[in-house]
């Protein structure tokens, strides 16, 4: 039997609209939305329902292979915590379900199988992806905290967040903390007119000029592309789907967030 998760989303009409996936579609969206945020210059929209379901999954893969006695050390570190605070108060969106048939080969399997061996590896895999996944998003947090704050304190009402709530928390830390640390060390030993530093103006914005890679996973036609120099001008290209570019991120920037092309 085939294991299913349902996703709830929004339909074009603003109600909800379930979509179920498998465990390989799962995974397949949340590797998408890692490579994505690794190579995109900009803090990409929050995934926090996807983080959720994979630690679901995680957890009960987990203890699928704990009931054979199993040692599974991977699993005490550091970064298994970290994933789980960071999606400790996302929104269940997901419904977990029982992999009968990997459960039945597991419980088949006689110990030190290869079988069970490999469910060990892809639960390792999967973690890093994770992992990797959520110091990506931190380490951008940290490297442009005014502006991602800023962004998200103009956002329009119904506009998707660029954090989730862990996350939200955690830029706002950081900003008093490096603030305070300003205080403390440079700017109260400075005179009265200098003791005061706007961190939106000295802290460096995301590139988005800068160039990227990218695969096309939906024919797009009709995309505008700004000139490079003064003596040139505007004009318009066809993307293939299957097809590979180089081009300026700001650009596809709405591509890559409705899922339309995928950074490599």
């Amino acid at each position: 039997m085939a294991e299913e998760l349902d996703l709830m989303g929004q339909d074009s009409d603003g109600g909800s609209e379930e979509v179920v996936l498998t465990p390989a579609e799962l995974i397949e969206r949340l590797e998408q939305a890692w490579m994505n945020e690794k190579f995109a210059p900009e803090l990409l929209e929050s995934k926090c329902e996807i983080v959720e379901c994979v630690m679901e999954q995680l957890e009960h893969m987990l203890s699928t292979v704990t009931k054979h006695e199993i040692p599974v050390n991977i699993w005490i570190s550091a970064s298994h915590e970290q994933s789980k605070n960071m999606s400790s108060l996302a929104p269940h969106f997901f419904r977990r379900a029982t992999d009968r048939s990997r459960e039945e080969n597991l419980r088949r399997a006689r110990k030190g199988d290869l079988k069970v061996s490999i469910h060990r590896m892809e639960m390792e895999r999967i973690r890093y992806v994770l992992s990797s996944y959520l110091r990506c998003r931190l380490t951008k947090i940290e490297k442009f905290f005014p502006h991602v704050l800023e962004k998200e304190k103009t956002r329009r009402e119904g506009e998707s967040s660029s954090l989730s709530p862990e996350e939200f928390a955690f830029a706002k830390e950081y900003m008093a903390n490096t603030e305070t640390y300003l205080k403390n060390v440079a700017l109260k030993h400075m005179p009265p007119n200098l003791q005061k530093v706007d961190l939106l103006r000295s802290v460096p914005k995301p590139d988005l000029d800068s160039y990227v890679f990218l695969r096309v996973k939906e024919r797009q036609e009709n995309i505008l592309v700004e000139p490079e120099t003064d003596e040139q001008r505007d004009y318009v290209i066809d993307l293939e789907e299957g097809s590979q570019h180089l081009i300026r991120y700001k650009t596809i920037a709405p591509l890559v967030a409705s899922g339309a092309v995928q950074l490599i």
